[in-house]
């Protein structure tokens, strides 16, 4: 599996992207959903991972900054094919060190409350992350789990 950043022009990665902003729109409630567009990932400050094997795309996870030294996580997906293979592990661990490169001291996500979210709740949890409250734009959200870690 290599990790690299990627410019969001594979049609592969641009399908793994709208299969997930798509399921996630049909899971959570009109503004519950907090999933960037391929727009939104390609915005300035934002760095997008994508996980490859060869020609297929695994997985991804992207980063941006919203505020001096806090980060936040997004985008982090699985390739229904490639689940239970570790790529959201090594697609976090990638991210973090490049947090960390970057100097950042704490980094945040937001996902979701429902069932389908339990297996990204326990990879934030394994890897440091606990719940906290809101930050940056987020509001209080039934819907919404907020986790952060500090680096």
């Amino acid at each position: 599996m290599h990790i690299t950043v990627d410019d969001i022009t594979d049609p592969a990665v641009i399908d793994l992207l709208d299969g997930h902003v798509s399921q996630l729109r049909s899971i959570s409630p009109p503004g519950s959903s907090h999933a960037l567009d391929l727009d939104g990932l390609r915005a300035p400050g934002v760095t997008f991972w994508a996980a490859r094997d060869g020609d297929e795309v695994l997985g991804c996870g992207a980063l941006t900054e919203l505020e001096p030294g806090h980060g936040e996580i997004k985008s982090m997906r699985t390739a229904p094919a490639a689940r239970r293979r570790g790529v959201a592990r090594a697609v976090l661990r990638e991210i973090l060190a490049e947090a960390r490169r970057r100097r950042l001291t704490r980094v945040s996500l937001e996902t979701g409350t429902v069932e389908f979210f339990a297996p990204a709740r326990a990879l934030y949890a394994a890897h440091g992350f606990t719940e906290c409250g809101p930050f940056g734009s987020y509001r209080l959200d039934p819907h919404s789990t907020f986790m952060t870690r500090e680096l």
